[in-house]
């Protein structure tokens, strides 16, 4: 759920202050760069997945204060929502069998919370977008109780000065004004970590930006949205209006969303970093007692409270992440892109192409994107969110090609080596890039499988509603049972 906040209002007095406190941070932090020693001996991965609950109908259950407190793990949170959760997967190395004994413990801990969620009627649902959530679920208190969550909101909109427009085209277009950011806490995603050294973090940051694309395509699972056929990953879409502090003038100006592809390859984390204090004004200017520069002077590692909560509010899909754990500092890619689900299986499949990807193109002597314009690497970005699996995407070497042939003919391939160069073990290979291939091969994922599904049920006289509850509680089947996705078969 990202840094708790105090209060949800602030002076001019404080908001200057903060504003001064962040540029010492980004000050300290260049030193840092320069001078500290992070700690990279053993780099890990991590991953986060956000949830949703339902009820017995299907519907939108606004009870994770109950369930969380049923669940009692730490590693369960508050996401935006009421109807929200978050798991966050304990930190693990790479190499050997790991994944495997990943998988094994990712179910076993959602089948436990999913247990202890049914006792309150609730379910727990690993999707892109809730396709039963409609605008009446989020007419009332469907805010989770959080001061940060609150204060976001209400920054967000003293910035605009006005509602947010939620314009969205594709089969079925959708076109409302938002009065809450609401609409955000529909798009739930899975972000993997990892931790690198600040030698490599713009090797592979510019990789992760590559991939995006790819990932997506693949990926996609959110092709509904209060009840309307839109995006095959909607999600990217809907998280970019819905968090838009920028009212149309400033559009018009050139000012930079927060939610933020980027516009240009790196050469260091600190590009990012000062990017963001450049152009960002701040949304939560809640200030520490931390003195960056005397904490550093001291030998000790200073937490830069003031610019990880800012960082935290700008919603790159490839963020950088400064953190400092057991009093030591370390540097993380966190890739944002992926929808959560459709199961424990997919998720892991796409973690392994993403670190194999990653690994592979990071470590190329002559990297791609020398050879490819960033901005092609955003149009690839946004063709596959609005097409998925049927996106054409531009590939040096291969021109524009279909995403299955591109995934297929190279980066499978390039996903094998890397994950070989990282010390995976040959069978967790096998098990889950051969899960992306039958995906690739198929052309099938969670949104062409949803859309499949909803369509069969209408032509047999279902309504939109009816359609969308059932096919969830088809989804919700299949993936309790684990198959992967482009194995699935439709309704009976």
């Amino acid at each position: 759920m990202g840094e708790e906040v105090t209060q949800t209002e602030f002076s001019r007095a404080h908001r200057q202050e903060y504003r001064r406190k962040v540029q010492l941070c980004l000050d300290v932090f260049e030193t840092m760069l320069a001078q500290s020693s992070f700690d990279v001996e053993r780099p890990l991965t991590g991953m986060e997945i956000e949830c949703n609950l339902v009820d017995d109908g299907y519907q939108p259950a606004m009870t994770n204060a109950d369930v969380l407190t049923s669940i009692a793990d730490p590693a369960y949170q508050t996401e935006l929502g009421a109807y929200n959760i978050e798991f966050n997967v304990p930190p693990r190395p790479l190499p050997g069998r790991s994944a495997l004994d990943l998988e094994a413990d990712v179910r076993a801990s959602l089948n436990e919370a999913e247990s202890k969620a049914g006792r309150f009627g609730s379910h727990i649902v690993m999707i892109g977008i809730l396709p039963t959530l409609m605008p009446e679920h989020l007419a009332g208190d469907w805010m989770s109780e959080s001061t940060r969550y609150q204060a976001l909101n209400d920054s967000i909109f003293t910035a605009r000065g006005e509602d947010i427009l939620i314009d969205i085209g594709g089969p079925e277009r959708l076109s409302l004004h938002a009065a809450t950011i609401a609409p955000e806490s529909a798009c739930t995603s899975m972000q993997l970590h990892l931790q690198v050294s600040p030698g490599d973090f713009a090797t592979n940051w510019n990789a992760a930006q590559v991939i995006a694309g790819p990932q997506l395509a693949l990926g996609a699972n959110s092709p509904f949205f209060f009840g309307h056929e839109l995006w095959s990953e909607t999600r990217i879409e809907l998280f970019t209006q819905a968090t838009d502090t920028r009212p149309e003038e400033l559009k018009t100006q050139g000012v930079r969303p927060r939610v933020w592809f980027g516009e240009r390859w790196i050469t260091s984390i600190f590009d990012l970093f000062e990017e963001n204090v450049r152009y960002f004004p701040s949304l939560l200017p809640e200030l520490s007692d931390e003195d960056p520069v005397a904490e550093l002077a001291a030998g000790r590692t200073p937490k830069l409270s003031e610019l990880r909560l800012h960082n935290g509010t700008i919603y790159r899909w490839n963020r950088p992440v400064y953190d400092v754990v057991g009093g030591r500092p370390h540097l993380r890619v966190e890739n944002r892109v992926l929808p959560a689900g459709p199961t424990v299986l997919d998720m892991l499949a796409n973690s392994a192409f993403y670190y194999g990807l990653l690994r592979a193109l990071a470590d190329d002597d002559r990297p791609i994107w020398t050879k490819l314009s960033f901005a092609a690497a955003e149009r690839n970005f946004r063709a596959a969110a609005q097409y998925g699996i049927d996106a054409r995407l531009y590939w040096p070497g291969y021109g524009e090609v279909t995403a299955d042939e591109l995934v297929l003919r190279e980066l499978l391939p390039l996903a094998h080596e890397g994950l070989r160069q990282w010390g995976v073990a040959a069978e967790v290979r096998d098990r889950f890039l051969g899960v992306v291939e039958g995906r690739a091969k198929a052309g099938r994922n969670g949104a062409t499988w949803q859309v499949a599904t909803v369509r069969a049920l209408q032509e047999r006289g279902a309504t939109r509603p009816e359609a969308l509850a059932e096919m969830l509680r088809l989804y919700c089947e299949r993936m309790h049972a684990n198959a992967p996705v482009h194995t699935w078969d439709g309704p009976a």
